[in-house]
């Protein structure tokens, strides 16, 4: 964006008018390109590590936010472990920072730390991030009062907003109740008043978006979690098979509203 400023300002001066806005932004956004340097293999491998320590402690922190470990955060835990197949060294390592995260005194600002400084420009991470931590907190379908002030504050550091964070909530809900296998996906009226409603949910819509808007959200949720996009901001390669599900869930709540309002 700098270079776009600058840019705007020396094509000006080069030559006064829309021409010279022109040469300046086109210069200014070579400028830009040339800032973003590829990732290297330390660089991945650094904020792949990053990213698990800081999600697994977070999860050991939230699972023992009500005092106990539920049976039900355990499976999660280890189901989670399972989807994003990883080695047994990685999965030892996994469970060592969930268990620090459930049984030390560390704030959210000190597990935090890491994550924000190298991952914090990174919008697509810090969602997913959100996301993972959701899918243990609502294993039983409740989000308990110390849960929501740990994810609150989570969300903070994070500098997502409460309304984005509440958003993100019933969105991830929705997924969970969402069974996008039933006989909606050939035919739109045996879908159910409560699907519908998921549906929308999923996408982060409401009843009372028209057509255009609908596509717009959409093509928006796809974006951001596109495996590509999620691989080159150093998303760990673990998790991107349940941003893979994510987006088919996406994908057929789209299909099921499109049909309901046949278009």
């Amino acid at each position: 964006m700098i270079g776009k400023i600058i840019g705007m300002i020396i094509g000006l001066n080069i030559s006064s008018g829309f021409l010279g806005l022109i040469l300046g932004l086109y210069l200014g956004h070579q400028f830009d390109l040339s800032r973003r340097a590829p990732w290297t293999r330390s660089q991945r491998s650094s904020t792949n590590k990053i990213f698990i320590k800081t999600l697994f402690t977070l999860l050991g922190k939230i699972s023992k936010a009500d005092g106990r470990v539920s049976e039900d955060e355990v499976l999660q835990t280890e189901t989670l472990i399972s989807r994003m197949k990883m080695s047994t060294d990685g999965r030892k390592e996994a469970i060592r920072f969930f268990k620090n995260g459930a049984n030390s005194n560390q704030s959210v600002e000190q597990i935090m730390n890491d994550f924000v400084r190298t991952c914090g420009r990174y919008n697509n991470l810090k969602v997913q991030l959100l996301q993972c931590l959701l899918i243990l907190a609502l294993a039983d379908n409740d989000l308990h009062a110390r849960e929501r002030e740990i994810l609150n504050s989570v969300a903070g550091y994070l500098r997502i907003s409460s309304f984005d964070l509440e958003r993100l909530i019933q969105m991830m809900s929705a997924q969970t109740r969402f069974n996008y296998n039933n006989n909606f996906n050939r035919d739109s009226s045996s879908a159910s008043e409560s699907q519908l409603k998921d549906a929308y949910e999923i996408l982060g819509a409401s009843e009372s978006d028209n057509n255009k808007k609908i596509k717009q959200i959409y093509r928006k949720l796809i974006s951001e979690n596109h495996p590509d996009k999620l691989i080159g901001q150093g998303m760990p390669e673990n998790l991107i098979a349940m941003a893979t599900e994510r987006t088919q869930k996406i994908q057929s709540a789209y299909d099921l509203i499109k049909k309901h309002r046949d278009f």
